[in-house]
């Protein structure tokens, strides 16, 4: 079988991934499976959404790891979920990562999925969901409901 340069090159791409982009992979998997125990109905991931342009012009995008119902809360609940995964805690906390950037661009690819599915005056908050994969114990998932609020990120311009 002769494959041209360029399918030679994508499939040593393919086969050559960078170790975090994995490692992230592992833990949305992991969080999609500990969010739907906790009563979470998901109904889409890596919910991708133009939010802006940058000085240069470029459409810059905002990324939803998971958008699920929190069927456990009274009345339900729409959820963003951000996933955090780690594998030590000994630098910082997974969920420390979602800085304020972070938040904007999270909550302005909210604002475009509530307004593409014209569920704006839905109820909705932004979780966290922080992976420990620590190498020589079990795997730790957390929620954090509401870690933050568009209220908060808009307010200290």
């Amino acid at each position: 079988m002769n494959l041209t340069i360029f399918q030679q090159l994508r499939r040593a791409k393919q086969a050559i991934r960078a170790p975090h982009l994995e490692t992230g992979e592992r833990g949305e998997k992991m969080a999609a499976r500990y969010l739907r125990r906790e009563g979470y109905r998901i109904i889409a991931t890596n919910f991708i959404a133009p939010v802006g342009y940058s000085r240069l012009g470029r459409i810059i995008t905002g990324e939803i790891d998971i958008i699920a119902y929190d069927e456990s809360a009274t009345p339900c609940i729409l959820a963003f979920i951000e996933v955090k995964t780690r594998t030590s805690t000994e630098i910082a906390m997974p969920e420390s990562a979602v800085d304020r950037r972070k938040q904007r661009r999270i909550a302005r690819a909210a604002r475009v999925y509530r307004r593409l599915l014209a569920i704006e005056d839905e109820p909705y908050r932004y979780d966290v969901v922080s992976v420990v994969l620590a190498p020589n114990g079990s795997p730790s998932v957390t929620i954090l409901r509401s870690y933050f609020s568009e209220r908060r990120i808009t307010s200290d311009r």
